[in-house]
Parts: C-alpha cells; sequence; structure tokens
C-alpha cells in the first residue's frame, strides 16, 4: 500500500520517527556496517522504501539511489541483489530514472542482465523497461542488449517472469523503432 502523509502520520503518531529520519538512519547503518550481512539487511530495507513514491523525494534527498548503484558494483551477490531492487522498484519515477541514468547506472543495469541469481535478472529487466526513453535509447538499445533481451523473450518454459518482463521491454521500446 502507498503512503501519504496522513497514513504515515497515523502510524507514527504525532511523536514518531519522520519517514526522511528513519531513512537517514538506515543510510547511516549502512555507511557504518561493520559487515556484509548488516550492509545487506539495510540495502534490503531501503529497497522495499523505493517502491513507495511517497519516499522518492526522500531517497533524491539522501542520495540512496547512488547508494543503491554503487551497491550494483559489489561482488556481494545479495548486495547487487538488493540494490538493483531499489533502482527497479524506484525507477518508475521519471526524475529517479533520470538520476540513475546521469550517474552511469544504465550500463550496470544492463550488466545485471547476465547475473546467475534470477531475482537480479528479473530487477533488471524491469528496471530497462522504464529507464529507456528518447534520451538513452541508443545506450540501452544496443545489439547485444537486444539479442539478450530476445533470449529471455523465449525463455517462456523455463522462467515465465524472465519471458513476460522480456516481451514487455520489447513491446515498448524495440517494436517502436521497427
Amino acid at each position: 500500500m502507498f503512503t501519504n502523509d496522513r497514513r504515515q502520520e497515523e502510524r507514527t503518531g504525532r511523536y514518531g520517527t519522520s519517514r526522511l529520519h528513519y531513512l537517514q538512519e538506515l543510510v547511516t547503518q549502512f555507511q557504518n556496517a561493520a559487515n556484509e550481512e548488516s550492509k545487506e539487511r539495510v540495502v534490503a530495507n531501503l529497497a522495499n522504501f523505493a517502491y513507495d513514491p511517497y519516499n522518492y523525494a526522500f531517497l533524491r534527498q539522501l542520495n540512496v539511489l547512488e547508494l543503491l548503484l554503487d551497491c550494483i558494483t559489489e561482488p556481494n551477490e545479495k548486495l547487487v541483489e538488493f540494490g538493483i531492487g531499489g533502482v527497479c522498484n524506484s525507477c518508475a519515477d521519471p526524475a529517479n530514472a533520470a538520476i540513475i541514468a546521469q550517474c552511469g547506472g544504465i550500463p550496470l543495469v544492463i550488466q545485471c542482465l547476465s547475473s546467475p541469481v534470477r531475482n537480479t535478472v528479473n530487477s533488471a529487466l524491469g528496471a530497462l523497461y522504464y529507464l529507456c526513453n528518447k534520451s538513452n535509447r541508443d545506450e540501452i538499445l544496443k545489439p547485444e542488449v537486444v539479442d539478450l533481451i530476445n533470449r529471455y523473450a523465449a525463455v517462456e518454459a523455463t522462467s515465465i517472469s524472465f519471458s513476460n518482463l522480456a516481451k514487455a521491454f520489447l513491446d515498448k521500446h524495440v517494436s517502436e523503432i521497427n
């Protein structure tokens, strides 16, 4: 369920922690985390908050989108999975998508298409669906990327989610240019 100011106040009460403050605490926990498991837990939380439009401005203010992109560059597959999950959750918003693109996120998302982790691939396909627009179409619709997405579209029997996401991407972005 999406949040609004009234619902947020009902949930936290008059003296509860504001959403901005809570998200700031999560970012600080990530920065101060002593081990990978703690980082994974925090990034998973941030990725979950990234689905709700109520949080988008807070995520931008706290540079959480950049933190999620940094996670995609880590060797830890869980951090990559949760990082791309947060990117996917947030990039339906054009302002978030623009930040992700400006921060070099598109090659990172494309790189996730080759992950051995199913959730990572699903999130990458979903993110590319929302990220692809006139300003970055050439960067995303490279022949090798379209070929890989076509292969995902063809794996209906193996993974219906890969196939459905890939077909949606191709229908929206590749059929437009043919």
